[in-house]
C-alpha cells in the first residue's frame, strides 16, 4: 500500500477485513486526522465490492446526524477506491469489550445506548434499515460520543417492493448471525424493527459479555435466532435490573409485531430505566 493516497498520508492500519482495510490517515493540506476505508489491492477491481463500498459512502453522506459517522470524501479511483470519514482512535464497542474495558462500558452504558438508539431512529426515519447493527458498528470515543458506522448492507425501506423482494430472495441472507433478525434471515421485507432486534442482541452482549445465542456452527446459530427463546440476561449477569431485562427481551421477540414499534419507543424506555441494580436510582431525564 502506498504511503500517500489522494492527498492523505497513511499513518497506521486500524481495521483489517477480508475485502477492505481501514487506516488512520492525515490530510496533507490541513494536517487533520481522518479514517480511510479502502478496498484491498486484490479486490480493487471487483465490481460488487466497489458498488458496496460506494453504497456505504453514499448512505453515510446522506445521513447528517451527530450519532452517524460523517463521510468526508469519496474516491472512485480504479487502483485505490476508498472513502474518508471521521476518525475515532478508541475504536468500536466490540474492540473495547475485547480490551476488557467493562468499567467504561458499564459506567457509560445508558448514554451509549441512548445515542446509538437516537442515531438508528434517525436512520429508520430517513427510510433506511441498517441491517448490520452490532457492537462492531458503534464507535465510542473517550468523551462517550457514539457514531454508527458501516452502511454496506443498509437498505431503503421503500426499495423493498415486489421487485425488491424477488431480488433479495437470491443468495443467502445478509447480516451477522449473532444479531440478525428472524425476518431478515428468511429475506422478508424489512423495516426498523429488524434493527431493533439486532440492537436488543447488542444490548444483551454489552451487559452479559456474550450474545443471546451461541452455536457450534452458523446453521445452528441461525436456527436459534429463528426458533429459540433467549434466556434472560439476568442468567449471565444477576446485576441486570428486571426492567432492563424486560426491555432487552421485548426487543428480541421473534415476531417483529411483538417488538417495540420504533426506536422512539426504545428511547422512551431508556429515559428512566436503570440497567444495573448496583447503579444509583435514576430520575426522569432526557
Amino acid at each position: 500500500m502506498a504511503e500517500e493516497i489522494n492527498g492523505y498520508k497513511l499513518v497506521k492500519m486500524v481495521g483489517n477485513g477480508a475485502n477492505s482495510q481501514v487506516y488512520e490517515v492525515v490530510q496533507l493540506t490541513s494536517h487533520r486526522h481522518f479514517a480511510m476505508k479502502i478496498l484491498t489491492k486484490e479486490k480493487a477491481n471487483d465490481r460488487r465490492l466497489r458498488d458496496m463500498l460506494f453504497h456505504e459512502a453514499a448512505v453515510g453522506i446522506e445521513m447528517t446526524h451527530q450519532n452517524v459517522i460523517k463521510i468526508i470524501d469519496v474516491s472512485k479511483s480504479k487502483e485505490t477506491p476508498h472513502f474518508i470519514m471521521e476518525f475515532f482512535p478508541a475504536g468500536s464497542l466490540k474492540q473495547r469489550m475485547m480490551r476488557k474495558e467493562f468499567d467504561f462500558i458499564k459506567k457509560n452504558l445508558v448514554s451509549i445506548l441512548k445515542q446509538a438508539a437516537t442515531g438508528l431512529a434517525y436512520m429508520n426515519a430517513s427510510g433506511w434499515v441498517h441491517r448490520d447493527v452490532k457492537p462492531d458498528n458503534f464507535l465510542v470515543n473517550a468523551s462517550v460520543e457514539v457514531r454508527i458506522i458501516d452502511f454496506a448492507l443498509a437498505q431503503r425501506v421503500r426499495a423493498l417492493s415486489f421487485l425488491g423482494r424477488l431480488f433479495h430472495r437470491k443468495g443467502q441472507a445478509q447480516g451477522t448471525p449473532s444479531y440478525i433478525a428472524p425476518e431478515q434471515l428468511i429475506r422478508k421485507p424489512l423495516d426498523g424493527r429488524a434493527d431493533i432486534y439486532a440492537f436488543g442482541a447488542t444490548a444483551y452482549e454489552l451487559v452479559c459479555n456474550r450474545p443471546p445465542f451461541r452455536g457450534s456452527s452458523p446453521s445452528e446459530l441461525l436456527q436459534k435466532q429463528m426458533y429459540e427463546k433467549p434466556a434472560t440476561p439476568q442468567m449471565y449477569n444477576p446485576d441486570v435490573t428486571d426492567e432492563f431485562a424486560k426491555l432487552v427481551l421485548h426487543m428480541l421477540q421473534k415476531k417483529k409485531e411483538d417488538r417495540p414499534a420504533s426506536f422512539h419507543e426504545v428511547l422512551m424506555a431508556l429515559k428512566t430505566i436503570r440497567v444495573f441494580k448496583s447503579d444509583p436510582p435514576r430520575a426522569s431525564a432526557s
